[in-house]
């Protein structure tokens, strides 16, 4: 596990573009499951107005983590949110974008992504799970991430690839990876800010092994070892070694 801090959103989103880009330049196609949330629309935004030239978006195939059960139009859609800050502002082939449909019957969408993500994507798994290059993942202030909440955690250990979840206020469905499909990818990435998740930072990274009985994002362990934390000053400001 790699923890990064930055003093502003700024400062990560330059950062992990710098990644991203050397990233690219060593394959032919990467492939990247995208969060919802603010920290990700400021990094899409920072992407459409800094580097809609100079990054190669061809090369890149696009897919979601988790989607709320809405029409690709509504406010609260993670793709609507994508559309709207990148891929309006870059030049993407439609064939790149590969999101979830959460207009159609859950049940049903998470099947068919499961299809998808198997017909897209290499099976370098030793269970044959499909392997992204990339899954970016936000974390809710009660320990959430993709949509797999505390109250659902026996979600994260499913035999699917994708899961139906149900959010524990409003009670909306969201389709959204499982467990294994998350940690079976090359490279997990998590990017939290904000002050009010600093505790659960602090309790995920340095006492793990508690968080994994309360917290979905506790249980993200890639098996390729490849997991990286970006943080702003808030989010990792109570960190016993700042890194």
């Amino acid at each position: 596990m790699k923890t990064k801090i930055f003093e502003n959103l700024s400062e990560l989103n330059k950062d992990f573009t710098l990644w991203l880009k050397e990233l690219l330049s060593e394959k032919e196609t990467l492939s990247i499951a995208l969060s919802g949330g603010s920290t990700p629309k400021s990094l899409f935004n920072y992407w459409a107005k800094n580097h809609a030239d100079d990054i190669d978006w061809k090369k890149i195939k696009f897919f979601w983590g988790d989607e709320r059960c809405v029409w690709p139009s509504d406010e609260e859609s993670n793709y609507k949110m994508t559309k709207d800050y990148l891929f309006d502002h870059i030049e993407v082939p439609a064939e790149n974008i590969f999101r979830i449909r959460g207009e159609n019957d859950p049940y049903k969408e998470a099947r068919s992504y499961e299809e998808l993500l198997r017909n897209e994507l290499e099976e370098t798994n030793e269970l044959g799970v499909p392997q992204f290059d990339i899954v970016m993942l936000g974390m809710g202030d009660d320990g959430h991430t993709a949509s797999i909440f505390p109250h659902e955690m026996n979600m994260w250990d499913s035999s699917n690839l994708c899961v139906v979840a149900t959010h524990p206020e409003s009670r909306q469905r969201r389709v959204s990876l499982s467990g294994q499909t998350i940690n079976a990818a090359k490279h997990v990435v998590f990017l939290v800010t904000g002050a009010a998740k600093a505790k659960k930072v602090k309790a995920i990274i340095e006492n793990n092994e508690e968080a994994k009985s309360k917290y979905p994002a506790a249980k993200v362990a890639p098996s390729s070892g490849n997991l990286t934390w970006y943080l702003d000053s808030y989010a990792g400001k109570l960190l016993k070694e700042k890194k």
